[in-house]
C-alpha cells in the first residue's frame, strides 16, 4: 500500500505528522491518500524503501525548505515572513508559490517533482527550431539586443510558445554552446561586443563655462518626462580625442539626432550643428537641451539667442543627471567603436546609424521603437 512512496515522502509525512498536521492535510502535501499517510505515521517500513536520486543544487529550494513555505502558507504568513525564516530572497519564495498553485493550491512534494523535473538534463534546445533561430539571427545583425529580442517575440508570437525564446537563452546560444543554434560570429552583433560584461566608467569632459542655467532650475515637466521635446546632448569621443559626434536623445521617446562634427568638436562647430538639427523640428519638440559641462558648449548662450531654447548644464560628475542620453551613447558604440576615428563617418551615415536606432524597439517604451513614440507624442499635441 505504501510502497510507491519515497523515503523523502516518507519522511516528509512523518515531519508534518509531528507539527500536528490532520492526515488528509499530509496527504495533500506529500500526494498520496490520507491512508497511506496513516499507514506511514504509525509504523516503520520493513522493506527496504528507494530513496529520491536527485538533490537540488546549492543555493535551491529544498524539500524541507518548500515543506516550510507550506506550513507557512498554511499559518497565513506574509512571503516576507517565511523568506526571513528560510534566509532566501522575499522574490524566490514568491516565485515558487505562484508557479506552483498559489497559496490556496501551493503542495511542497508536488513543487518538488516539478522542480526535479523542470531540472532534468539534456533538454532540447528551443533555439533548435530553424524558424526560431532564424529571427533571432536576423535581429541580432539588425544590431536588437537579446533582450529586444524576446520581447517582442512575446508581442508578435503571443499564441504561440515556440516562438517564444528568454534573452538568457539567446546569451547561452551564443557564448555557452556556441555551436549549432545560433553561429559564433553574431557575438560581434551584441553591443558590448564581448563573452563576459565589465564596468565601463568615463570621466567627465568638464570645463569652466560663462554664465551657466543648473539643471536645477530645469522645469518639472521635463523631469517627469510627461512633456516632449526636452532633449539630452553630449558628444561621443573619437581615437586620441581628436573626432567627435554629437549626440541628442529626446527625453520622452529616446528619439536620437546625431550632429556631424567634420571639423572637430569646438564650441562654434558643435554650435552649428546643433542649431541646424534642432531647428528642422516641429516647434513643440523645441523646448529644452541639457548638456554636462563640456568646453564645446562655451557657446551656449548664442545658441538660445538664436533659437529660444535654453540650455541646462549637469552638476559635475553626474552623468545620470542625462541617463538617456549616456544610455543612448553606449548603444552608439556598435555603429562607432571606442578608439576608432570618427571622421570616417560621413553625414549620410550618421543617418542611418539614428534611424537604426530609431527603429529599434526598447524596453522603457513598453518596446515600441523611438520613431513610434515620437509620432505618437506628436498626434497628440497637435
Amino acid at each position: 500500500m505504501t510502497a510507491h512512496l519515497t523515503m523523502e515522502q516518507r519522511q516528509l509525512a512523518r515531519r508534518l505528522s509531528a507539527k500536528g498536521l490532520s492526515l488528509r492535510e499530509i496527504g495533500r502535501q506529500v500526494g498520496c491518500s490520507h491512508e497511506v499517510v496513516r499507514a506511514v505515521v504509525r509504523r516503520e517500513s520493513k522493506r527496504p524503501v528507494r530513496s529520491d536520486a536527485w538533490q537540488p543544487g546549492p543555493g535551491r529550494l529544498s524539500l524541507a525548505d518548500r515543506e516550510e513555505i507550506s506550513l507557512g502558507l498554511r499559518a497565513g504568513e506574509s512571503f516576507a515572513a517565511i523568506a526571513v525564516r528560510l534566509g532566501k530572497a522575499v522574490s524566490t519564495v514568491s516565485r515558487e508559490v505562484a508557479g506552483n498553485g498559489g497559496r490556496h493550491d501551493y503542495r511542497a512534494w508536488r513543487a518538488h517533482q516539478r522542480a526535479r523535473d523542470s531540472a532534468r538534463r539534456p533538454k532540447t534546445p528551443k533555439l533548435s527550431c530553424a524558424r526560431l533561430a532564424g529571427q533571432v539571427a536576423f535581429w541580432l545583425q539588425q544590431w536588437w539586443s537579446p533582450q529586444q529580442i524576446a520581447s517582442r517575440l512575446r508581442i508578435e508570437h503571443a499564441d504561440d510558445p515556440m516562438m517564444q525564446v528568454s534573452h538568457e537563452t539567446i546569451y547561452q546560444a551564443l557564448f555557452v554552446q556556441g555551436r549549432g543554434e545560433l553561429r559564433r560570429e553574431l557575438t560581434r552583433c551584441l553591443r558590448s561586443g564581448r563573452v563576459k560584461r565589465r564596468a565601463r566608467r568615463r570621466p567627465e569632459n568638464t570645463g569652466q563655462i560663462r554664465d551657466m542655467v543648473m539643471i536645477s532650475e530645469r522645469p518639472p515637466e521635463a523631469d517627469d518626462r510627461a512633456v516632449p521635446g526636452h532633449w539630452e546632448g553630449d558628444l561621443i569621443i573619437g581615437q586620441g580625442c581628436r573626432s567627435a559626434v554629437g549626440t541628442l536623445v529626446e527625453r520622452t521617446s529616446r528619439y536620437v539626432l546625431l550632429l556631424h562634427l567634420p571639423d572637430g568638436r569646438d564650441a562654434a562647430g558643435v554650435e552649428s550643428a546643433m542649431r541646424k538639427a534642432i531647428t528642422t523640428l516641429p516647434a513643440q519638440l523645441q523646448r529644452s537641451i541639457t548638456w554636462d559641462q563640456g568646453k564645446e558648449m562655451s557657446r551656449h548662450a548664442q545658441f538660445t539667442i538664436a533659437t529660444g531654447i535654453q540650455v541646462y548644464f549637469c552638476d559635475p560628475h553626474k552623468p545620470w543627471q542625462r541617463g538617456s542620453n549616456e544610455n543612448t551613447n553606449g548603444l552608439l558604440r556598435q555603429y562607432m567603436p571606442k578608439g576608432t576615428n570618427l571622421f570616417t563617418h560621413t553625414a549620410e551615415d550618421l543617418a542611418r546609424y539614428a534611424e537604426s536606432l530609431n527603429n529599434r524597439p526598447r524596453k522603457t517604451l513598453g518596446y515600441m521603437t523611438p520613431s513610434e513614440r515620437l509620432a505618437e507624442l506628436i498626434a497628440h499635441t497637435d
